[in-house]
């Protein structure tokens, strides 16, 4: 089912009756979301991913913009009325019904031509419980399940209405780092089973590019950048961009281009003979370092992380805008860690050259 978003827009009335500022939650949000792709919503808290989210099911209702599933508007259809399952960051599972209880219930509520017999909701319940592997689990209550578990039982839940889109708000978050990893593989084999287009909403850049087909990068209620994950690594549009994806996250320097040479502090780091003379933002990768005793980037050495396959450099510099400079590099590269200083090659695809007022990227030849 492919979802068209049309200038979503979404406004909260003020709190404070001395302002009467309105809150904008959701700004002009245009997005088409092709049919059987999983797409994840990025970005920090209160950037309106889950109102997003909670718009296109109809929990909420947009203050402007249209919603389509397909061809059909569903702006002002009901949430029970739209096709979708949710899967909340809670589970919000009924703690006196067993996991078949659970599962079945959403069944239960179907009426007129829709209603089901007994059979068939039990087999469709044992088809959602059999996909997401928790079908021997099918008499406990949640109590006496694991975290893991309990997030299963709330996605199968959302999947025994056999839903046109199935949405996700942080579904992760409650979980420990191990079962988080393990469920995001589960998530990502069951869509890819089901074909449902499905929605993530998700603070974690990790999980958003590990899952998703597509991500939409959001910034107080505005698209930063739409495009497959590792495109938008790749070739961020601006530095918020740059600097929320990433781990470690990218290294941000206060830089200036002058006749034809990229400078951070007093080092000429990089041939741009493309780009106008000012001050800009450089941000480079931690993966764009090279050690090189003759490199034209020094750095003041800290201390070197040996991680088996990578080691970490640790080091400062004046014009970082960080307290530590982290670069990435591999093991074969021997570090004198006794040296006070290090010296760089930057790789040209990793660094990125940013405007200094508007943020916005300053593209140069790779």
């Amino acid at each position: 089912m492919k979802v068209v978003l049309e200038n979503l827009t979404k406004i909260f009335p003020s709190r404070n009756k001395k302002s009467n500022e309105e809150v904008v939650a959701v700004n002009d949000f245009t997005f088409t979301i092709p049919d059987g792709k999983l797409i994840g919503l990025l970005g920090p808290s209160g950037c309106g991913k889950s109102t997003t989210l909670y718009m296109i099911c109809g929990l909420q209702k947009a203050t402007s913009g249209k919603i389509y599933f397909g061809d059909d508007d569903v702006t002002d259809l009901s949430p029970e009325n739209r096709g979708v399952g949710l899967v909340f960051q809670n589970y919000a599972l009924y703690p006196h019904m067993t996991v078949k209880q659970n599962i079945i219930f959403p069944l239960q509520n179907l009426k007129g031509a829709d209603k089901l017999s007994k059979e068939v909701m039990l087999e469709r319940a044992y088809n959602a419980a059999k996909l997401v592997q928790i079908d021997n689990l099918m008499d406990r209550k949640p109590s006496e399940l694991s975290g893991g578990q309990q997030q299963r039982v709330a996605i199968a839940r959302a999947l025994v209405k056999m839903p046109r889109v199935l949405l996700l708000d942080e579904p992760l978050s409650n979980l420990d780092a191990r079962l988080r990893l393990q469920t995001r593989e589960e998530i990502r084999r069951i869509q890819r089973e089901t074909k449902i287009t499905t929605v993530f909403v998700t603070h974690d850049q990790e999980e958003a590019m590990s899952i998703s087909d597509m991500i939409v990068v959001m910034k107080q209620g505005v698209i930063q950048q739409i495009g497959a994950p590792q495109d938008v690594y790749d070739s961020p549009k601006n530095l918020f961009v740059a600097k929320f994806l990433g781990t470690p996250p990218i290294n941000v320097f206060k830089g200036e281009v002058r006749d034809g040479k990229l400078y951070i502090g007093d080092d000429a780091v990089l041939d741009v003979p493309d780009v106008q003379n000012g001050e800009v933002h450089v941000g480079i990768r931690p993966e764009g370092f090279v050690p090189d005793d003759n490199g034209p980037f020094c750095c003041m050495l800290k201390s070197v992380e040996v991680m088996g396959r990578d080691v970490s450099i640790i080091s400062t510099n004046d014009a970082s805008a960080n307290p530590l400079v982290r670069s990435i590099v591999n093991a074969e590269h021997k570090v004198d860690m006794t040296a006070r200083t290090v010296r760089f090659t930057l790789k040209r695809n990793k660094v990125f050259i940013f405007e200094k007022e508007s943020e916005e990227r300053i593209f140069f030849e790779v």
